[in-house]
C-alpha cells in the first residue's frame, strides 16, 4: 500500500507538467515540420533564427552550476551517443553526429519528406529506389549545411583524415 500511495502522489504532482511539456514538444515539432515541408531554408542563420521564434532554442545562460555524484562510470568516463550536445564540446558532439547519421537515413527513408513517386514507396522491405532518394536527400542536406569548397557531397567517393585534416576525394579525383 505505502508504494501505490507513493506512486499516486507522484503521479498527482507530475502528470499535469509533464502533459504540459508532451503538449509544447507537439507545437514545436508541428512548427518544424510545417516549416521543412514549405520548403524553408536549412542553411545556419536562416534556420537558427526560426528556431529561435519557436521557442526551440533558447539563449544560453550567462552562468550555469551543476554538480553530479554516484554517477556510474559508463556514463561519467565513457563518450556514448547523446540526445542534446553542447556544441563546443568537440567529443560530444562528434558522438552525436555519428549516432545520428544513420538515424538521418532511417528519418528520411519512413517519412513523407521522401516521395513515393517513380517507384520509391515505402513497403515492409527494403526498396532500393527508396534508399536512392534518401541518400540523394542527404547529400543535398550536406550541400546546404555544409558546402565544400569545390563539387557536392553527391560526387564525394572518399571522406579521409590526413595530416589531422578532413580530405575529400571527388569523383574526378580531385580533392577538396
Amino acid at each position: 500500500d505505502t508504494f501505490w500511495q507513493g506512486a499516486e502522489t507522484l503521479f498527482e504532482k507530475f502528470i499535469p507538467q509533464n502533459r504540459a511539456l508532451l503538449e509544447k514538444r507537439e507545437q514545436l515539432q508541428r512548427a518544424i515540420d510545417d516549416y521543412h515541408k514549405a520548403g524553408n531554408p536549412v542553411n545556419g542563420n536562416e534556420y537558427t533564427d526560426f528556431l529561435k521564434s519557436i521557442g526551440y532554442l533558447v539563449e544560453q545562460p550567462s552562468q550555469v552550476s551543476a554538480q553530479t555524484q554516484n554517477v556510474d562510470a559508463e556514463i561519467a568516463t565513457m563518450a556514448g551517443p547523446q540526445l542534446v550536445v553542447p556544441i563546443n564540446n568537440a567529443r560530444y558532439a562528434l558522438n552525436a553526429v555519428n549516432a545520428r547519421w544513420g538515424s538521418l537515413y532511417d528519418a528520411l527513408y519512413g517519412t513523407d519528406v521522401i516521395s513515393n513517386e517513380g517507384g520509391a514507396e515505402a513497403g515492409k522491405s527494403y526498396n532500393p529506389v527508396r534508399g536512392a532518394k534518401v541518400v540523394a536527400k542527404a547529400k543535398d542536406y550536406l550541400d546546404s549545411m555544409i558546402p565544400l569548397a569545390k563539387g557536392s557531397h553527391a560526387d564525394v567517393t572518399e571522406y579521409k583524415i590526413e595530416s589531422g585534416k578532413l580530405a575529400i576525394t571527388l569523383v574526378d579525383g580531385d580533392e577538396t
